[in-house]
């Protein structure tokens, strides 16, 4: 059982640990992470993705082409088109979005109805659909129930139990966990190992 305490002692906030408290334990006992490895692992991963357990929806709101285009550099023709975005997050989750994750064109407004949300950034209609299904919750009808604290835990718990993460942090193997939740760019590794080994010293 994960408790408000550990969290704290692994610095979250107080307020964000009590929120947080049960849909963690329920989310991760439904789901069987239940050693100190996979608690640890799965703790980790789900506080660097949002920001303490504090940011539960992608933040799309950016103010500089050039960061923006270090992002999604593939979705813009240059600085002059990537400066039409910015300070417009609705806008530019429909562009950057569009045509993959299974949404549709820039039009249909998936980009927006589907950014990411949750404790792992659950991203694109496909995911809510998996999701949805896997957890007997309609998140095409609402996917805004992704960004409350019951859900954003049970996904970011579904999504790592489909892709068998509970044997990866059997083992230890933290860069290989997350590689598998933020892909190939590995952002933030340091800060991911580093609240492993401090979520595993408090777990053990």
């Amino acid at each position: 059982m994960i408790t408000a305490q550990q969290l704290i002692d692994c610095g979250i906030d107080r307020d964000v640990a009590k929120q947080f408290e049960l849909p963690l334990d329920a989310a991760m006992t439904a789901f069987a992470i239940n050693t100190p490895k996979r608690a640890a692992a799965f703790l980790a991963q789900a506080a660097h993705e949002s920001i303490g357990f504090t940011r539960l929806q992608e933040n799309l709101s950016y103010t500089t082409p050039e960061r923006l285009l270090s992002v999604f550099k593939s979705r813009f023709d240059g600085f002059a088109d990537a400066a039409q975005y910015l300070r417009q997050p609705e806008k530019l989750a429909n562009r950057v979005y569009s045509n993959r994750l299974g949404n549709g064109d820039e039009s249909s407004g998936d980009g927006w109805r589907f950014r990411g949300r949750g404790l792992f950034q659950l991203t694109g209609r496909a995911n809510y659909m998996a999701a949805g299904d896997g957890l007997g919750t309609d998140y095409k009808v609402n996917p805004d129930l992704v960004a409350e604290p019951p859900d954003a835990a049970f996904t970011a718990a579904w999504y790592w139990a489909v892709g068998n993460l509970n044997a990866m942090a059997d083992v230890g193997q933290i860069d290989v966990v997350t590689r598998r939740i933020n892909g190939p760019a590995m952002l933030g590794a340091d800060e991911r190992r580093a609240l492993y080994q401090r979520f595993l010293q408090v777990l053990a």
